[in-house]
């Protein structure tokens, strides 16, 4: 049976995916892919967390820290454009291995830079491996998951990242104070292990390698994973359903702007830039604004930068509880209300103290974080086989867009005296553009990557 089943090609290898029941494999490769994610997360938010003491220490100038925030960002939004490539022409599991190991020797530089230039070089090499790693690690995810449970599937692996994020700022609270801050870029060179051995422990995405001709080497592969899937249940697997038919024979960059693909990629374009944007123009600023702003200690100002990401992580898990059940746009549209209502509330009534503004970042952050979730679910969805790293990924180089803008906008406004006042009402703004922009999102809720990309 499934010998007949692996030769009836694209559409019957999507179908003995989707009949995979919920299994040990899919619990091993989320957590050895998720911690892959989860570092990647932790060297994100590294800078961000060594910046009130870089300004202290070597002096430097509002523009000089703006600088070093986004030159990891520019390396991501670089990074991001390579990687979608790799990973439509070398496979999902070697591009993120090798985005792996990048990340996490360039962190070991970091932690010895001696001076501002140095560390937002080795900040810059740091970042492409960043921006490589996740989207694609995204796609590899959603190509392997059932589309009746994709949204939760994904939407729980992907809460790795938060956790990234928050353990970023819990480890900062101790080892930045008592080691320094080189102690927590030496701590972001650990994923160069896993990166090691990602490609031994993790196979192919069959969808992929099915998508290059490979075709036996993706029966190969299915059938590994279905004896694997077989003997964790202790039981026999269902009969694949009915062919969900093959998907448009697309691989190239510009049919991302051609047909319906145009409508998808420039909507996709605007939720990535825009959920980045605010998220980063809150988050990147946050600990020196607690110390420079509101005269807080380093402790307080990195334990109220970790209440920030632990709200984000609980938006997480919520949007993955209901995203399956309301579906993607409306999830969206109300995430980026959600946003816009925080900050609009903050820039109208005040932000007048330190705690005033953690509560308010924090509710921002519960919503923005679920947006960003959504959309590492969403980008693959919308793009076939043979070009869904490259759609992802593209979504990926808006987002690294708002990466950058968002905190080289926020320094403008702090730097030309525009006060906080000013820095959330324009941060709201662009939340409200947000959920406009979401409205006009395709709707992939319980249909197969091939009924999609038919």
């Amino acid at each position: 049976m499934t010998t007949l089943a692996g030769k009836q090609g694209l559409g019957s290898i999507a179908a003995r995916l989707e009949r995979l029941p919920q299994s040990r494999w899919h619990v091993k490769v989320r957590c050895l892919i998720g911690a892959v994610t989860f570092f990647e997360a932790f060297d994100q938010l590294l800078s961000a967390s060594a910046l009130p003491v870089l300004i202290r220490d070597w002096h430097l100038s509002t523009g000089q820290a703006t600088f070093a925030v986004t030159s990891a960002s520019i390396g991501m939004l670089l990074g991001a454009l390579v990687a979608g490539w790799l990973g439509d022409r070398i496979g999902r599991v070697r591009t993120v291995a090798l985005g792996v190991i990048v990340t996490g020797a360039a962190s070991l530089a970091v932690a010895f830079a001696p001076g501002i230039e140095l560390f937002s070089l080795f900040r810059f090499v740091q970042g492409l491996g960043i921006g490589g790693v996740v989207p694609v690690a995204a796609t590899y995810i959603n190509e392997i998951a059932r589309c009746d449970k994709r949204g939760r599937f994904v939407l729980l692996y992907e809460m790795v990242f938060p956790a990234g994020l928050a353990a970023a700022s819990l480890v900062a609270v101790w080892v930045v104070p008592n080691l320094g801050w080189r102690a927590m870029f030496v701590l972001g060179a650990l994923p160069v292990i896993i990166g090691a051995l990602l490609p031994r422990k993790v196979a192919e995405s069959p969808r992929w390698l099915l998508s290059q001709g490979r075709t036996d080497e993706a029966e190969r592969v299915i059938a590994r994973i279905e004896a694997e899937v077989e003997r964790s249940v202790g039981a026999p697997l269902p009969e694949p359903g009915a062919d969900p038919g093959a998907e448009t024979p697309r691989g190239r960059l510009r049919d991302l702007f051609t047909g319906r693909y145009l409508r998808r990629t420039v909507v996709l374009s605007g939720l990535w830039f825009v959920a980045y944007y605010v998220n980063h123009g809150v988050s990147a600023w946050l600990p020196s604004l607690y110390t420079k702003e509101f005269g807080l200690d380093l402790t307080t100002a990195l334990q109220y930068t970790l209440l920030s990401n632990i709200t984000g992580l609980v938006g997480t898990f919520a949007v993955a509880m209901v995203i399956d059940r309301i579906g993607r746009r409306p999830a969206l549209v109300a995430a980026l209300s959600g946003t816009a209502l925080a900050l609009g509330v903050l820039a109208l009534t005040g932000a007048t103290s330190g705690l005033k503004v953690a509560l308010f970042a924090s509710f921002t952050t519960l919503f923005v974080y679920a947006v960003n979730a959504g959309l590492y679910l969403y980008s693959p969805e919308l793009y076939p086989t043979a070009n869904r790293a490259r759609g992802a990924a593209f979504g990926g180089v808006w987002n690294r867009l708002g990466v950058i803008l968002g905190p080289v906008t926020v320094g403008a406004i702090l730097g030309a005296g525009g006060g906080l006042g000013l820095v959330f009402a324009q941060l709201a703004c662009v939340a409200v553009a947000g959920a406009v922009i979401a409205l006009f999102a395709v709707e992939t809720k319980g249909r197969t990557l091939e009924e999609l990309n038919a």
